[in-house]
């Protein structure tokens, strides 16, 4: 028996399984991962030394934790494949976008089933995860399933009525951050600076505007009246982002996200 199990072994599964070891969550050797494509696990197998097999209801039936790292679209079809094969013991995470708890206790007859909503900066353990229980999750299992969520980054519980935003305000929102930066970057290219340096120093800025308003607790508005000296240079650029409608913007986009959410 395996202490944690994936079902698809894609980027986001990767990167849980390095915060998994990095944290001391798992050892290599109590973790096991399933693929369609043997390419794909045998870089994993190489890379962290799990086990790793091709056969989804071998992963389902050996796991303690199973970890459902599919796509929403393919989400239905593995659990029909797994159901009749599945631990009887084994809490179940989804990380489906868009995919309820109900939808996957039905598909299983279990109801032992978190949903995870992790972002990109899983990769460097810096995620922000949303994580909602279902009604069957025992008292252990709250605990294990924040430690797990918490190896590669932070978590938040939340209500499950809250998921789809939450898909927005953190999975989806790195995207949008990571235009952002780029053009910052673009706009100190503009002015002679080199791509590179551009980069580094927007990347870092953004990265220390959220350290700053994660660790004071202070409002973003605050952080931001902080910057702007009277008549300075801080408050022309943001007089132009607001005739520009920014805030707006970020705003229907982000409500764009919940709205495809969902219609998954």
């Amino acid at each position: 028996m395996y202490t944690l199990g994936f079902i698809g072994c894609g980027n986001m599964a990767r990167a849980i399984i390095k915060g998994a070891l990095a944290s001391g969550f798992a050892a290599p050797e109590q973790i096991i991962a399933s693929s369609r494509s043997q390419e794909t696990l045998d870089r994993a197998m190489e890379t962290f030394g799990i086990h790793t097999n091709l056969d989804n209801c071998h992963i389902a039936q050996e796991s303690q934790i199973l970890v459902l790292a599919v796509k929403p679209q393919v989400l239905p079809e593995v659990l029909d494949c797994i159901k009749d094969y599945m631990n009887p013991d084994a809490l179940v995470v989804s990380l489906a976008a868009g995919k309820s708890l109900d939808f996957v206790m039905e598909g299983l007859g279990t109801s032992r089933v978190v949903r995870f909503m992790p972002n990109v900066a899983a990769e460097v353990s810096a995620s922000m995860t949303s994580v909602c229980f279902g009604p069957g999750c025992l008292g252990q299992d709250f605990e294990t399933a924040l430690a797990l969520a918490n190896s590669f980054g932070l978590s938040e519980v939340i209500s499950e009525r809250h998921m789809d935003a939450a898909t927005a305000v953190a999975g989806c929102s790195p995207a949008y951050v990571a235009m952002l930066v780029e053009a910052m970057a673009d706009a100190g290219v503009l002015d002679g600076m080199p791509r590179s340096q551009a980069l580094r120093m927007a990347a870092q800025a953004v990265m220390g505007t959220a350290k700053v308003i994660l660790e004071t607790g202070d409002h973003p508005g605050a952080v931001k009246d902080r910057v702007c000296s009277p008549g300075g240079t801080t408050i022309a650029g943001l007089q132009v982002l607001e005739d520009r409608s920014f805030r707006g913007a970020v705003i229907d986009a982000l409500h764009a996200t919940v709205d495809k959410a969902r219609s998954l």
